[in-house]
C-alpha cells in the first residue's frame, strides 16, 4: 500500500476551511482515479507538546506509489490539487510515501 498525508495548517477562517472542504474537495478528491480509502482527522490536531498549527490532516490510500502519481496527473488528481489554494489559506504539506505492516 502507499499513502498521501495532506497537512492542512491552520486557516485564516476555520469555519469556511471546514464547510468549503466537506462540501467541495472531498467530493473532488474521491473522483482520483485508483483511490482505496480516505480518512481525515476529527477534532484537534495535536502534537506531545501540545496545539500542533495542523487544523486537519487527510489520509489516502492507493495501491501504490504509482498508483498516486497515475491519480493525481489524472484530469480529477488536477481538479483535486488545484482545488486546494482556493481554501487553504494556511497552507498544506503534501507527503507521498510507500507503507508497510511491522
Amino acid at each position: 500500500m502507499a499513502e498521501v498525508v495532506v497537512l492542512y495548517r491552520t486557516p485564516k477562517d476555520a469555519a469556511a476551511f471546514d464547510k468549503y472542504y466537506a462540501e467541495t474537495h472531498i467530493p473532488l478528491a474521491k473522483k482520483i482515479p485508483g483511490l482505496k480509502k480516505y480518512a481525515i482527522s476529527s477534532g484537534p490536531v495535536a502534537s506531545p507538546a501540545g496545539p500542533s498549527g495542523v487544523h486537519l490532516v487527510a489520509i489516502l490510500t492507493f495501491d501504490s506509489v504509482a498508483d498516486i502519481q497515475a491519480g493525481f496527473a489524472s484530469e480529477a488528481g488536477r481538479a483535486a490539487g488545484g482545488d486546494v489554494p482556493k481554501f487553504a489559506s494556511g497552507g498544506a504539506d503534501l507527503l507521498i510515501f510507500d507503507t508497510k505492516e511491522v
